[in-house]
């Protein structure tokens, strides 16, 4: 050993990393199905969830919320709910909110393109995506630049590659898609480059339908083994589109 090798601060540490990959200690993770092996740790008091809870009951059933689409008017006013027509605004009583959270189910098994794909949606499971809805690129050779179809197909590749990402978000916008087709392109790129949980922008009746029905083609389901189990998820768009 010369002076220069014993005085390396780097040399106990190389070492120890040698010996304990010699020993076979190789870590394995699943990272497809991780869980939160954690207490859960509270961000507010019991007081103020209770009293938040409450003032989103009150929001609900006073002020009332401005529904658009007159079938989804129907469906409420056939659970109870008060509905003005004249104003659109739907008015959802608390004890049919309180229903509903204690109908909700506990655990949601979600079907992707593949078996070893499925996300499981309940306490303690630990589900990723990357970051959504960006409306531009950057990298280190094209620099910034407003999201492209190109783009997005690329982000799709590199979520499908990372087994720790579980779900396909809506990653950047493709601005060089027409917006009345763009739903169209998502879902093929999805469908096409990766068999993990596709996401449907809630962008009206018309653009969910076509975009179920690309789903339920490309998978090779009945119209009753696409309804029996959740296939996809959902985003709301962002204001302006």
């Amino acid at each position: 050993m010369t002076p220069a090798q014993a005085r390396s601060p780097n040399r106990h540490r190389r070492r120890g990393r040698s010996e304990a990959n010699a020993g076979g200690g190789q870590r394995e993770v699943n990272y497809r199905q991780l869980r939160n092996p954690f207490t859960p740790q509270a961000v507010f008091s019991d007081d103020q969830i209770t009293a938040m809870h409450n003032e989103a009951l009150s929001v609900l059933e006073d002020l009332g919320i401005k529904v658009l689409l007159p079938e989804a008017r129907a469906i409420f006013a056939a659970g109870g709910a008060l509905v003005d027509e004249d104003t659109e605004t739907v008015r959802i009583g608390r004890e049919i909110v309180e229903a509903a959270l204690a109908s909700a189910p506990r655990s949601v098994h979600c079907r992707a393109g593949a078996p070893e794909r499925d996300v499981t949606l309940e306490l303690g499971s630990l589900t990723f995506q990357p970051g959504a809805g960006a409306p531009h690129a950057t990298d280190l050779t094209r620099g910034h630049r407003p999201g492209s179809g190109r783009d997005f197909r690329e982000l799709i590749k590199l979520t499908h590659h990372f087994d720790v990402l579980h779900l396909l978000p809506p990653l950047v916008e493709p601005q060089d898609v027409s917006p009345e087709l763009r739903h169209y392109f998502t879902m093929q790129a999805q469908l096409g480059l990766s068999d993990k949980l596709p996401f449907v922008f809630s962008r009206g009746t018309p653009q969910v339908s076509d975009s179920f029905e690309m789903l339920r083609d490309f998978r090779g389901l009945s119209d009753d083994e696409f309804t029996a189990e959740l296939r996809c998820l959902s985003y709301p768009p962002k204001f302006g589109q």
